[in-house]
């Protein structure tokens, strides 16, 4: 806990009362605990939609509040610092701003000028980052709306239009119909029609404006008086703008003849004048019948379609002044809905009047829904936030009314923690996707109109899920052994490390490095070999343990460790060492008195290879003395023992020529010793015995490989029994003599000896088998040498 006397903003403050007991020790003591917070809790938003209203007029740098910001449990730095948008389009950024109770709140600011005419809605993702270590992230999907300001105008398409009116047209014959657009929406776009001041009244008692529609009519009887060319000036006006004008110049012809009479008779269904056909109804389907009269029943009457459309008017036989009106080709509701066609009728004096008939088309679901891309390629980073937002999805329906709606739904192959918002098309993954487990997603959604019957189309999603170095490095196993016989040469194999990491890319390189003992060991990093820089003698060190570390390639990265343990086995480079005797020149005095079988000296050696290696044989490989064979050696222990009694002529000095083998694989190493051996009563003349040590032997070598078997490790040698001996022993020193009589000693004689080894050191116990160091004189000592 932190020693500060106040929390840390990182941390909360837990205060304690603790009371000591029993009484005699009773005690009151205020703990305080300073909890830590760790990052723990990623931020979140506590909706998964928030909706934002933007004037299409807001200058640039307006700052809109984010009602819904994210929330974060943790503390301090752990909690929500930062926010940004996926896509800002260009023209949104964010801001926040932190009040004096530390609350940060997001702004949207806008950055560039906005046009709901051009795009009348934003749909991106707020994303919310905390301050941790590593930071956690949480989103929502934002929609910015775009509402409608009064800023466009009505207009006309034409400035100046002309009509001809005939002076013996009836009450309420439609004259024209003018029509503007405004771009705006709901009252904004409202248009109202009227006169300018500059119509006279005449010419507005003569034709009716109605200020909704459009429509001008004629309103009063034509007669002599009615001027000829009447200058409508009409405004098209809307709220807030500067009226749009158009002129309709109507010329009236004064007639004298009655015009021909239009007399309709509709076929299809027909409500005050307008006719309703369903789209994709068949080529020569029949509107109505027109009878076309005379009034004046002398002129000849003919009649004919004025304008385009897929519409036929044809006589009808055999009579003479019936016509069909019919279709051409089935009608389209997405391509016109409204159609107006004039019936025109004329005289064989030229006088002609027309009928217009309005045809209106029913919309019938002859449309699927279409997306806007068949195929829907995404991406998302694994180890996303729960329910977080992929797209939205986009599909339109030329249709019209509930045969327009569009609804979405996933197909049967999405797996089920994709949802997809019925309504608004969002797609959503309502739980983290972990790229090792599955990279790629790819299934069908559904965009389905709200027909009878239904349609349907179908679009395929393709989802790639991104890597985090979110997986440590792994070792294949997590303790390697290997075995290298030692004297492995430098840079040599010893074995591979087998590691992988389970991220892809640069996430999933791996890089191998010698933790420990680095200054022997080196390893491939590209191809996990482990190698040894100097040759390994088992004999200084016989086994290494070495961690291996694995760091990926990540930001930040992530490792793990292994444990190698290398093994050496030994090969015989070591020939056996002698300890006993020490040198070629030492002799030991041997009483004739020695009974048959019993032990003289020893041949001491050890051997620091192991196992086979270190097995030793101790044999006789050359003799020289006045009866050579009075002496043998045990090949196991190295003791060395007396055959037969010595007699007056095997008085002298004999020199045993030892081989110290072992029982190395494929060649046994060896090393030779001199053991010298004065049998006499007293040792009277020490300066010839020494001339005589001096001399080079004359031996012949005898080739015999001395073979023992080896007893198991636990079978413990027999010890020979000690025998009492009183010896009389001369001692000749600097040319005094000194006697030494009646000393009783025991000398014991032993087979066996142990061998003690360590790691570094060789500790060797040498036994004296009970006999006084007094029998080994020793002069100009030296080391011994393998003959």
């Amino acid at each position: 806990a932190s020693s500060s006397s106040s929390p840390s903003p990182e941390s909360c403050l837990l205060l304690l009362d603790v009371l000591v007991l029993p009484q005699e020790y009773f005690r009151l003591v205020k703990v305080k605990i300073a909890i830590r917070d760790v990052n723990d809790n990623a931020p979140h938003f506590p909706v998964p939609h928030i909706r934002l209203s933007v004037p299409e007029n807001a200058p640039v740098n307006t700052r809109l509040a984010i009602e819904h910001p994210a929330l974060d449990p943790d503390m301090g730095t752990n909690s929500v610092q930062t926010y940004r948008l996926r896509d800002n389009y260009g023209v949104f950024t964010l801001d926040v701003e932190e009040n004096e109770s530390g609350e940060r709140t997001p702004y949207l600011i806008v950055m560039g000028a906005l046009d709901r005419e051009a795009r009348e809605e934003y749909v991106t993702v707020i994303i919310a980052e905390d301050g941790g270590t590593p930071p956690l992230v949480g989103s929502a999907t934002l929609t910015i709306g775009i509402s409608d300001i009064n800023d466009n105008c009505p207009q006309f398409n034409d400035s100046q239009v002309n009509i001809t009116v005939y002076g013996n047209s009836t009450l309420g014959t439609h004259v024209v119909t003018v029509h503007a657009i405004d771009m705006d929406l709901g009252s904004n776009a409202q248009i109202t029609y009227s006169y300018s001041q500059k119509v006279p009244q005449a010419s507005r008692d003569l034709f009716h404006l109605d200020e909704s529609t459009g429509v001008i009519t004629l309103s009063s009887k034509v007669d002599g008086d009615t001027p000829r060319l009447h200058r409508l000036i009409i405004l098209g006006n809307g709220p807030g703008c500067i009226p749009a004008v158009i002129t309709v110049l109507v010329t009236i012809i004064k007639v004298m003849m009655r015009p021909p009479e239009v007399v309709p008779r509709f076929i299809a269904n027909e409500v005050e004048g307008v006719v309703y056909l369903k789209e994709l109804e068949p080529i020569n389907t029949p509107i109505a019948f027109f009878t076309i009269k005379d009034p004046d029943e002398k002129y000849k009457v003919d009649c004919y379609l004025d304008g385009d459309g897929p519409f036929r008017l044809s006589p009808y036989k055999p009579y003479n002044n019936e016509y069909l009106l019919e279709t051409t080709k089935p009608l389209d509701y997405e391509t016109q809905q409204l159609y107006e066609i004039s019936v025109v009728a004329w005289n064989s004096e030229g006088f002609h009047v027309n009928k217009i008939i309005k045809v209106q088309v029913l919309d019938d679901n002859d449309n699927s829904p279409v997306f806007s891309h068949q195929l829907i390629e995404l991406s998302i980073e694994e180890n996303n936030v729960p329910n977080a937002f992929l797209t939205k999805l986009h599909a339109t329906d030329a249709d019209s009314g509930e045969r327009g709606e569009v609804s979405y739904f996933l197909g049967p192959d999405a797996p089920s923690y994709f949802s997809l918002d019925k309504t608004t098309g969002v797609l959503t993954v309502s739980t983290q996707l972990d790229r090792e487990e599955k990279e790629k997603y790819r299934y069908t959604v559904k965009a389905v109109d709200s027909g009878f019957p239904p349609r349907e189309s179908i679009a395929t999603v393709a989802i790639t899920v991104l890597d985090k170095n979110d997986n440590s490095p792994r070792f294949i196993n997590k303790d390697f052994s290997f075995f290298v016989p030692e004297n492995f040469p430098g840079f040599g194999e010893i074995g591979v490390i087998s590691v992988t990491d389970a991220d892809a890319g640069q996430n999933g390189w791996v890089a191998l490095s010698v933790v420990n003992g680095s200054d022997i060991f080196v390893i491939d990093t590209g191809k996990g070999v482990l190698r040894a820089k100097v040759p390994l003698d088992r004999e200084q060190q016989s086994s290494y343990v070495l961690w291996i570390e694995a760091v990926d390639g990540g930001d930040p990265a992530l490792s793990s460790t292994a444990k190698i343990t290398i093994l050496l086995l030994d090969i015989n480079d070591n020939p056996p060492l002698v300890l006993f005797p020490q040198s070629n020149m030492s002799y030991l005095l041997v009483l004739p008195s020695t009974l048959p079988g019993s032990p003289i000296t020893e041949v001491y050696a050890v051997d620091k290879d192991t196992g086979m290696n270190a097995v030793i044989a101790y044999s006789i490989i050359g003799r020289r003395g006045p009866r050579p064979e009075s002496f043998r050696i045990d090949p196991k222990t190295g003791n060395i023992t007396l055959e037969e009694s010595l007699m007056q002529n095997d008085y002298g000095l004999y020199r045993l020529l030892v081989k110290v083998s072992d029982h190395g694989y494929p060649e046994p190493l060896h090393s030779t010793v001199m053991v010298n051996l004065f049998v006499n009563d007293t040792v009277s003349n020490e300066s010839y015995i020494e001339s005589l040590l001096r001399k080079e032997p004359d031996i012949n070598i005898e080739e015999k490989q001395p073979q023992i078997s080896i007893e198991p490790a636990h079978k413990k040698v027999e010890s020979a029994s000690c025998m009492p001996t009183l010896v009389a022993l001369s001692v000749i020193s600097l040319g005094s003599i000194t006697l030494v009589t009646g000393m009783g000693i025991y000398i014991c004689l032993r087979k066996g000896k142990k061998h003690h080894r360590t790691d570094e050191n060789l500790e060797v116990q040498i036994p004296l088998n009970g006999r006084i160091n007094l029998h080994m004189l020793e002069k100009k000592p030296m080391e011994i040498s393998n003959i």
